[in-house]
Formats: C-alpha cells, sequence, structure tokens
C-alpha cells in the first residue's frame, strides 16, 4: 500500500528500510523521501515504523544466538 503519494513510498519499502536500520523517522526521510513534500503521510508513515519496529524486535528475540566460547 502507498504510505507517500508524493513520493511513491510503499509499507513494504519502510519495513525494508527498518529491517536495514531505519528507526526514527529521520532515519525514513532521508532514505526514503517521506513526508519532505506535503506531509499529508507522516502520521501513517509512523504507524507502519512502529509496527515494523515492534516486528523486528519480537523477530530478534526468537533468533538463535551463536554460542559463546
Amino acid at each position: 500500500m502507498y504510505i507517500c503519494i508524493c513520493k511513491g513510498v510503499t509499507d513494504t519499502a519502510i519495513r525494508e528500510a527498518v529491517c536495514q536500520g531505519a528507526d526514527r523517522m529521520r532515519d525514513l526521510k532521508s532514505c526514503l523521501g517521506v513526508s519532505e513534500q506535503c506531509g499529508i503521510c507522516a502520521t501513517h508513515a509512523q504507524e507502519v515504523l512502529e509496527q515494523a519496529l515492534v516486528q523486528k524486535t519480537h523477530t530478534n528475540q526468537f533468533l538463535p544466538r551463536p554460542p559463546a566460547y
């Protein structure tokens, strides 16, 4: 689903940016251009960002950790 029409940014693109390390709106703005023009998308982009961060944290809790030597 498109989140930012002005820049053509989808929720998938935001989730991918989070996987690559984005964790703030500032990061999304710099790497994807979210909310740079009209700003209408900011609220929705923030929601997707928060959901993706929760999902990333939840997923990382269950990943196997390398053995400590």
